[in-house]
């Protein structure tokens, strides 16, 4: 078996961030927060997430997130998969967040994309199918 377990982010400010993922994912929780010395600096850190899968981030991050519309390495997005896709957007939109590019169809699949308070861009997909073949299907090939 293999599955992604948790994702470690550094943000200059754990709040705007775990304001956006509250709205987003409401049925999550904070599993764990506390204090470190990261090679020398002092940040706080939380674990966001249910009993299998969270994020955790860590505060006092410096510099400029990437460039969305860059070329630049680094993460681009994390991607959910999300039922009721209507309703996560209805939940942001009343937490005050708007989508970077709005609700989109390709096939069997709709998918929006939102930046955070700290620059991170998330992306939330919805198929309509189960047939892997068709989920993954590209108008690209």
């Amino acid at each position: 078996m293999t599955r992604l377990e948790h994702v470690n982010l550094v943000v200059a400010d754990i709040e705007p961030s775990l304001k956006f993922l509250m709205a987003a994912f409401p049925h999550w929780r904070i599993r764990q927060q506390g204090k470190s010395t990261w090679y020398g600096k002092q940040r706080n850190w939380l674990h966001f997430g249910d009993d299998e899968t969270y994020l955790t981030l860590n505060d006092e991050g410096e510099g400029e997130p990437r460039d969305l519309q860059g070329h630049t390495q680094g993460l681009a997005h994390l991607a959910f998969e999300v039922s009721g896709i209507e309703e996560l957007t209805e939940r942001l939109a009343l937490s005050g967040f708007n989508p970077r590019i709005a609700l989109d169809g390709h096939g069997h699949r709709r998918n929006v994309y939102y930046v955070d308070g700290n620059g991170l861009e998330f992306e939330f997909v919805e198929y309509s199918s189960d047939d892997p073949v068709l989920r993954n299907a590209s108008d690209e090939l």
